[in-house]
């Protein structure tokens, strides 16, 4: 397996199951670092809006709960799940992680050092912090948290990705 690509990580999905992310193999991926209580919480409906543009290609958006930028996630388990629900969740949530300092989850560690993914090097700075992998599982992009999912700037360079190398 690669040591370049995501699909060497395993997580586990908000209700326990585990999972490896070569499943998502082939796909291009948006991996976002979500809370339920941030002021940027209502980018979870433009997430399920982006999903949907993007339905029936293979395109996917995986969310995983943090609750290391202001406490701003105090929901555990089931009670994240339906908290996305209220916005018509369309994507895969994940257990709840820290995605920086020490004791990052291993997926994010590969996200954030460009010594283990081999292209960049970005800390996530809030919650909604976006990374862009492509259908090789590696990271090409990243987007802050006020860049909307649904700019064009995100929109243009999925639709890129989804277009290249089909």
């Amino acid at each position: 397996m690669d040591n370049k690509s995501i699909y060497q990580f395993n997580v586990d999905k908000i209700n326990g199951e585990h999972i490896t992310l070569s499943d998502y193999k082939d796909k291009v991926l948006l991996i976002v670092n979500i809370a339920s209580q941030c002021g940027f919480t209502p980018q979870l409906k433009d997430l399920v809006n982006l999903k949907s543009e993007f339905a029936g290609k293979d395109f996917e958006i995986l969310a995983f709960p943090s609750n290391d930028f202001g406490g701003q996630e105090p929901l555990e388990g089931v009670a994240i799940e339906q908290f996305c629900n209220n916005y018509g969740s369309n994507f895969p949530i994940f257990d709840k992680i820290r995605v920086r300092g020490p004791y990052a989850n291993p997926l994010y560690k590969f996200l954030t050092d460009k010594k283990e993914n081999g292209v960049l090097s970005c800390t996530p700075r809030w919650n909604f912090h976006k990374f862009l992998v492509n259908r090789a599982g590696a990271v090409v992009d990243y987007f802050y948290p006020f860049t909307n999912p649904t700019s064009s700037k995100i929109r243009k360079k999925i639709q890129r990705l989804l277009s290249a190398d089909q």
